[in-house]
């Protein structure tokens, strides 16, 4: 494997867990009721504050 394609899968990696990041804080930014309306694991652990980060940003597949 060179280097650029090595290069290449961390910036697609880095990519990938940047737009993930994104998301989940937008639908973060939602109301709880709203949360809770499309199914959002995480709604009914937002009350009690526990929160789970998104994990490395190189990915866990």
């Amino acid at each position: 494997m060179s280097i650029l394609s090595s290069i290449g899968r961390l910036a697609t990696e880095f990519s990938a867990a940047r737009a993930r990041y994104q998301t989940e804080r937008a639908i973060h930014s939602l109301p709880i009721e709203l949360q809770k309306d499309i199914g959002w694991p995480e709604a009914a652990d937002a009350k009690s504050g526990s929160r789970l980060g998104v994990g490395s940003w190189a990915g866990a597949k």
